[in-house]
């Protein structure tokens, strides 16, 4: 009997294979490949040895280097339509949950929970010593590990009470907004600003990043910054994932795995692409679209915001985000964005990813040029979490990569 655990949608046979759906279905009419149907169904099924094998064979029997092991997994899976959680289109998920319920449907528990800022015996360095957003969100979640007396408890609802609670310290870690520090060095004008930031404290996650990443530009949608978190929280087997799992097997603790998420997520080809584009519409606004497009490609030969390896024809994020982001522009850095993304189409750049985005979401209301790779971060806590969950329940220490010695 076919192990159904062991099978592929077409979808995701055809993404390993790295061609198209119609390819796939080529490949069975040819009797290369064997399709099987699915139990109760009327989808097709193919099992991952077999596309395995054939993968090897397309890459001339060799395996692929970057390969460690074969990841079943049931958290996200990646369609033309973009993620999809737990069977649940993310981009469908924006305005009917928030990132909160989000969470709860990926860690495959029941919503609710502890949201709030946990107390972690110690106050934040002074800006001086941690300017960073990243340093602060990397300090906060190591004093949330050494504050918790049983960081060990692997159980389900010890992971995901240790998970809420250091979402909820990250965000206390994010700098304040500019209106309440000019509350402490102008007390008469900011009085309603301070009223603001104490009912925000106990706001949902949203509405407390919202707040604290607000800048000098238009008033910042909750809304808008629920949707980056619902859209970030997961993306399959990206690296930082993979290293959550590799920490995963070794059974390290919750905590620590997530220091080798947020490790791995300081990469500028990862969490930081989004200030990359930040940068490039600073640019455009300053010397104009065209010479901010040309220096890029002169010194890094691609834009950032434009192309993706999943997303060939486009990123589906990507919409369902600036459908929201773009509202709170103003006329004229909507028609600059607008502007860069004509000129980089009439050049035929790849289409624009989620990155260009969230990047259009921070720079165009005035957030500081890091907000991009926060809101990502704390998004992804989410996902890095279910994953957590999912690989303990596999063989521990199950990940080594086959080394060739060279001289």
């Amino acid at each position: 009997m076919t192990n159904v655990e062991r099978m592929l949608q077409s979808e995701e046979a055809a993404r390993r294979l790295g061609v198209k759906v119609s390819t796939l279905y080529a490949y069975v009419s040819r009797g290369l490949l064997e399709s099987h149907p699915e139990p109760g169904g009327k989808r097709s099924l193919f099992e991952l040895g077999d596309i395995e094998r054939m993968a090897a064979r397309s890459r001339g029997g060799r395996q692929a280097g970057s390969r460690l092991a074969t990841i079943t997994t049931g958290v996200t899976q990646l369609r033309e339509g973009g993620p999809f959680y737990r069977g649940r289109a993310a981009a469908d998920l924006i305005g009917e949950l928030c990132f909160e319920q989000v969470a709860a449907l990926l860690w495959q528990c029941e919503e609710g929970g502890d949201w709030s800022t946990p107390s972690l015996g110690a106050s934040m360095p002074d800006r001086s010593v941690l300017a960073e957003t990243s340093d602060r969100m990397r300090h906060a979640l190591v004093l949330c590990g050494a504050t918790d007396p049983l960081r060990a408890d692997l159980r389900p609802e010890a992971v995901t009470r240790a998970a809420r609670r250091v979402v909820a310290a990250l965000v206390d870690a994010v700098g304040a907004n500019e209106a309440v520090t000019a509350a402490v060095t102008d007390p008469g004008t900011a009085t309603d600003a301070v009223t603001d930031a104490d009912s925000a404290a106990g706001g949902s996650i949203a509405h407390r990043l919202a707040h604290r990443l607000g800048g000098t530009g238009p008033i910042l949608s909750v809304a808008a910054v629920d949707a980056a978190l619902i859209l970030m929280a997961d993306h399959e087997l990206a690296t930082s994932t993979v290293a959550v799992r590799l920490a995963a097997s070794t059974r390290a603790d919750l905590y620590d795995a997530l220091l080798a998420g947020l490790a791995t997520l300081s990469g500028p080809l990862h969490g930081g692409a989004s200030q990359q584009v930040y940068e490039l519409l600073v640019a455009a606004e300053r010397d104009g679209a065209s010479r901010a497009l040309n220096d890029v490609l002169r010194w890094h030969r691609r834009v950032p915001g434009f192309g993706h390896a999943i997303y060939k024809e486009f990123d589906p994020r990507f919409d369902a985000l600036l459908e929201l982001a773009e509202p709170l522009l103003s006329e004229e850095r909507r028609a600059l964005l607008l502007e860069v993304m004509a000129l980089a189409y009439a050049h035929e750049v790849p289409p624009p990813n989620c990155d260009l985005a969230l990047a259009a979401l921070s720079w165009g209301t005035g957030m500081p040029p890091d907000a991009g790779r926060t809101i990502f971060t704390i998004a992804r806590i989410a996902g890095w979490t279910a994953h957590y969950q999912e690989e303990l329940s596999e063989r521990p220490l199950r990940f080594r990569a086959r080394a060739v010695y060279s001289v």
